[in-house]
Order: structure tokens, then C-alpha cells, then sequence
């Protein structure tokens, strides 16, 4: 089954389009990042399928439910984590997390609680206007995590947390994932998609530029060529499947999408100090869609 399915998918704000025509769909089971800066479009879509506002068009579903006719259904089942993370003020964590419970099914959620907020060094005798923006998040996670959903839908999750509370929480996430929950998460932290994600959407100005495996990203769709040259010497290959070389010193470095043996044998024949291929990071990729003019192509869909 389909954890989550979009079907033309499309937001305005008045005149301004915030998503459009967002069609793809997340595995049951599946992580999934969901990635693009400020403005994308990632948080209105993540919005929109949990029903706080209206899709101008398309449709969407989570688990084969209508997101705005089931929403309510819908609701029992995942767990949600925004960018920021808001409760009441004047009442305690622990006040706030058996308030948060009593919206889900699950009546035996003391003990995950308890466990939770243990791992996540989280004092629930705190009030939350008492808390940084760290245990905030804190607090969202393990209300998020409380009901056990079938699907997890995080905006930025690691946002305020130090170092190794993060290696706690992507802990927690894989053990999520050997439950068979689903995992659907924005991030502006690529190295963590690349870290977590079996597959990965790239969103530009509400649109849908990528979506594919990590791997064949990073490992069977492009190439990271670096290239030393000699003192003085300059380099400017022409070879088809080059997207983007850029000399910077002494370094040439191209990002290469295409047939390695034909950019193999144009080396050879050019005189340099030593040539490293490797594949490239996400980062660099993502870099790549978002500096061409178009917003590169749609691989994937």
C-alpha cells in the first residue's frame, strides 16, 4: 500500500501559486526526504496532506484515505513534528503530553512516554514557557512518537537540537523504520536525507524537480570528476554528459552525468597531474538543480 499519494497537488495564496501539480507517492514503510530552501513549497504541502489548509486543486491521500474528507481518520495514525514547535504556555510537559494522548486510541502510552522522554533527557516537570527551543522540539518529538502511528510527517525535525541529541533522535527514527513505520521528513541538512532516506524529492518553487533513490542520485545518475592540473594550465572539455566544470587553482572539478568511458577517453588524451572520480554528494546535486535555469530536469518521476 501507498502511505501517502499526491495527484496534482496545487496550493495558491491568493495569486501566488505556493505548490503545483505535485504528483508522487511514499511507500509504506519508506523514509522519505522531502528537501528545497526557504519558500519551496515544503511546509504547505506537508499542511496541506495533514488537512490544516485546503488544496486549491488535485488531491492527495495517506493510506488510501482522502486527506480532506477522512482527515480525521487520517489523524490517528500519524504523528506530526513541525519546524516549531508551540503548546500551551502555563502547562507542564507532562500536563502537555496526557493532554496530547487522550486525542489517539492508544491508552497505554504511560510507558512509551516514560521511555521517551528518558532518552530524550526531557524534565516533564518543566512548564513549557520555561523550556529552550531545544526541549521544545524535544517535547514535539515524543509527542509525535506517543500514539505509535503508521506514518511520521516531520518539518525540519532536528532543528535546536545539539549534536548528540540528534544521534538520539535519528536512533529512534531507525528504530520506527524496523517497526515498518513510514517516515516522510523536510530538511535544509542534506548530509541527514543522505544519512536516512531511501528516496528523496527535490522541490523548486512549488514545483517537483527529482524525485529517485538516493543511490541513483549520488551513485548511478551522476559523476563528481576532479581533475589536478599542472601550474599555469588551463582545462575545457567538451564532452557530452558534462553538466557543470568549474576551475578553481589548480582544481577542475565537473559533475558528470553520462557514459564514463566516453569522458574516460577524452582524458586521455589531455595531459594532466592526476584525475579522482567519486560519487557526488547530495549537497552537490541539489546545488546542481538549483543553479540551472530551469531547475534541471526530472529524474525519476
Amino acid at each position: 500500500m501507498k502511505a501517502i499519494e499526491m495527484d496534482h497537488l496545487t496550493k495558491y495564496y491568493g495569486k501566488h501559486q505556493a505548490v503545483s501539480d505535485l504528483t508522487f507517492s511514499v511507500d509504506e514503510g519508506e523514509v522519505y526526504g522531502f528537501i528545497g530552501p526557504n519558500g519551496a513549497g515544503k511546509s504547505t504541502t506537508i499542511r496541506t496532506l495533514l488537512n490544516f489548509i485546503f488544496p486549491t486543486s488535485g488531491s492527495a491521500k495517506i493510506f488510501g484515505k482522502d486527506i480532506v474528507t477522512q482527515s480525521t481518520v487520517i489523524k490517528q495514525e500519524v504523528g506530526y513534528l513541525p519546524s516549531e514547535v508551540h503548546f500551551y504556555e502555563n502547562m507542564k510537559v507532562k500536563e502537555l503530553l496526557h493532554y496530547s494522548a487522550g486525542f489517539y486510541h492508544n491508552k497505554s502510552y504511560k510507558k512509551r512516554m516514560n521511555e521517551l522522554t528518558e532518552r530524550l533527557d526531557l524534565d516533564v516537570h518543566k512548564k513549557f514557557e520555561d523550556l529552550s527551543f531545544g526541549n521544545r522540539k524535544k517535547v514535539g518529538i515524543v509527542q509525535a512518537l506517543l500514539h505509535e502511528p503508521r506514518l511520521l510527517i516531520m518539518d525540519e525535525p532536528t532543528g535546536g537540537l545539539d549534536p548528540l541529541m540528534q544521534h538520539t533522535f535519528f536512533d529512534l527514527l531507525m528504530e520506527e523504520k524496523k517497526k515498518g513505520v513510514t517516515i516522510f521528513f523536510s530538511s535544509h541538512i542534506l548530509s541527514e536525507v543522505q544519512k536516512m532516506c531511501d528516496r528523496v524529492a527535490i522541490i523548486k518553487e512549488g514545483k517537483l524537480i527529482a524525485n529517485d533513490t538516493i543511490e541513483n542520485l549520488t551513485k548511478n545518475q551522476f559523476k563528481k570528476v576532479t581533475i589536478l592540473l599542472s601550474e599555469g594550465q588551463t582545462l575545457n572539455l567538451n564532452v557530452d554528459g558534462i553538466i557543470q566544470q568549474e576551475q578553481l587553482g589548480l582544481m577542475l572539478t565537473i559533475l558528470f552525468r553520462g557514459d564514463i568511458h566516453e569522458l574516460i577517453n577524452a582524458l586521455s588524451k589531455e595531459d594532466y597531474r592526476d584525475v579522482v572520480i567519486e560519487e557526488p554528494s547530495l549537497d552537490e546535486i541539489f546545488m546542481h538543480f538549483y543553479e540551472t535555469e530551469n531547475g534541471g530536469v526530472e529524474v525519476g518521476l
